[in-house]
């Protein structure tokens, strides 16, 4: 049964998609497209390809071959070249046109020296006295410069870094260890994530002096600021509902004809019975664009937060934990639009939900925004790293078509006694023949290090959940993608090794958030039948 009730206010003038024009790429250029919700919605143009080098170990070949589930992670690189006399292992090596835009690192030890040269130089235009983005030799703030929550300057630890690195012809970042003994400093690993624009591409090649600059030092400022405190769009034509749900009911919003976008979408609920962490579970949001529906979720898991659906800030998307939650998710459609909220709990929930819709203007590369979840239980994991046959690959998800894929939400119980999330993440795009993305371990990934890991919040999304010091129970990771989002033109597919430090099952949800063509397709995903499974600890 269904009931639809909506109400739009016009409260303030329409909105235009941003230009298309190919203007040169600089940092001032990309800074400005990290903040801007709007530039998501776009399939690129110019046309640029996101990949990843990481230190992973370099047995790992082929999917098919032994040692694809290597372990030794933190010893891998692309060569070792001897320059001016110095040995240094070559951590990032690619021409451009493009620009670093992620750089995680963490390690037991920070002794050594990271240089970063660009377009062919000889000589690097930023040394770093460390394993250790945080001492490079400008101010970015702590919103690109994100300090792991188990940092020490000197020891264990690492830090995520989001400042922009664009370079015309090429960029080369090394290490130099000041001691060779492998025991001494132990693993380093990394992960740096990269655009490759097309020929002709025009970039403006990074440089020290003018990011030093006090109007250079003054945007990344504003950017900080408002990486930390994203405003949330008001205006637009108000459509809302304000209501009892029943359960097994619906309430849905009719939005404006014609092109427009969501803008934000706030939704407050109130538990008056019942479980709140079952009932957030249990309530779905589902929104069609043009005739097609491409947002199918549980609430809780759309907020970023998952199970219990605990307190998110990020850029994206905030909840209090408390069942307020604030989307800033861009969703733009040509001809009608309706969101729907199922409630499959069993006792009625008020909610109020409330869309602020604008005009947009369409393009040939603006997209539709898509979230799509997948729930499997009693999965497998296990510690044996160097057994081929012993190991398997979950899927997050496997899409055929054109977009952007953005972010996503692991939702998790773990019935292991310790942590669960020693595997990597491998990512293939359009026709690649090994993964364009081989990460290091989940919470590398997560933007995170040094499992297990404690609740925190980022900007670019955080661990809303971690209950128990070993990671055992009810667990929560969320990652957001700015500048590195990942463009494909065909497909695109994400898988995760099943590693854990010991056997074990885990049940694993995870919300996936893409921007695509309206028949982009998913392969598979789940539905009503695993809201309503019993899960033990929602029973």
């Amino acid at each position: 049964m269904r009931i639809i009730i909506g109400l739009c206010v016009v409260a303030f003038l329409c909105f235009e998609s941003p230009s298309m024009a190919s203007d040169k790429v600089m940092v001032s250029t990309l800074l400005d497209e990290m903040i801007s919700f709007e530039k998501a919605t776009e399939f690129p143009e110019p046309y640029y390809t996101c990949k990843m080098v990481s230190s992973y170990d370099r047995r790992t070949v082929s999917p098919d071959k032994d040692w694809w589930y290597a372990n030794d992670d933190g010893f891998g690189c692309m060569r070792v070249d001897t320059v001016q006399g110095r040995v240094e292992k070559v951590m990032f090596d690619y021409d451009g046109p493009g620009a670093v835009t992620r750089i995680w690192m963490s390690a037991h030890a920070k002794n050594g020296i990271l240089r970063f040269y660009f377009d062919n130089e000889e000589n690097p235009r930023i040394v770093i006295p460390a394993y250790d983005m945080p001492r490079i030799p400008f101010k970015v703030g702590d919103a690109l410069s994100l300090i792991h929550t188990n940092y020490t300057p000197e020891g264990l630890g690492g830090n995520t870094f989001m400042f922009p690195f664009p370079y015309q012809k090429n960029c080369r970042i090394t290490f130099e260890e000041l001691d060779k003994n492998r025991n001494t400093w132990g693993p380093r690993y990394y992960e740096i994530e990269y655009r490759t624009y097309v020929s002709g591409t025009e970039v403006e090649t990074f440089d020290v002096g003018q990011v030093n600059t006090h109007t250079m030092q003054e945007k990344i400022q504003d950017v900080n600021k408002t990486l930390w405190n994203p405003s949330t769009f008001k205006g637009g034509k108000r459509c809302e509902f304000a209501m009892d749900i029943a359960p097994n009911h619906t309430s849905a919003i009719d939005l404006p004809l014609g092109n427009h976008a969501i803008r934000s979408l706030l939704i407050d609920v109130n538990c008056r019975k019942g479980d709140y962490a079952k009932m957030m579970r249990q309530l779905i949001l589902k929104i069609t664009f043009d005739g097609k529906e491409t947002v199918w979720v549980p609430l809780g898991d759309f907020s970023g937060a998952g199970l219990g659906a605990p307190e998110v800030n990020s850029w994206y998307m905030d909840t209090d934990g408390r069942g307020h939650i604030v989307s800033r998710w861009v969703m733009p459609y040509k001809k009608n639009a309706k969101i729907e909220i199922e409630n499959l709990f069993e006792f009625p929930v008020w909610m109020n939900v409330r869309a602020h819709v604008s005009e947009w203007e369409w393009s040939k590369n603006t997209l539709y925004f898509h979230t799509t979840w997948k729930q499997e239980r009693g999965i497998e994991i296990t510690n044996r790293y160097d057994d081929h046959k012993g190991n398997h690959m979950w899927n997050y998800i496997t899409i055929d078509g054109r977009g952007v894929f953005r972010g996503d939400l692991l939702s998790l119980f773990n019935y292991a006694p310790d942590w669960y999330g020693e595997g990597d993440e491998v990512i293939w795009v359009d026709n690649d023949i090994f993964p364009s993305h081989h990460g290091t371990g989940t919470e590398d990934h997560y933007n995170c290090s040094w499992a297990p890991v404690v609740p925190f919040h980022t900007p670019f999304g955080g661990a809303p959940r971690a209950d128990n010091p070993s990671s055992h129970g009810f667990n929560a990771f969320v990652r957001t993608r700015n500048l590195d989002g990942i463009p494909f033109q065909k497909s695109y597919k994400f898988d995760i090794e099943m590693l854990s430090w010991n056997p074990g099952k885990v049940d694993y949800a995870v919300t996936n958030y893409w921007y695509g063509d309206l028949n982009s397709k998913v392969k598979q995903s789940s539905g009503k039948e695993e809201i309503l499974s019993q899960l033990p600890y929602l029973m």
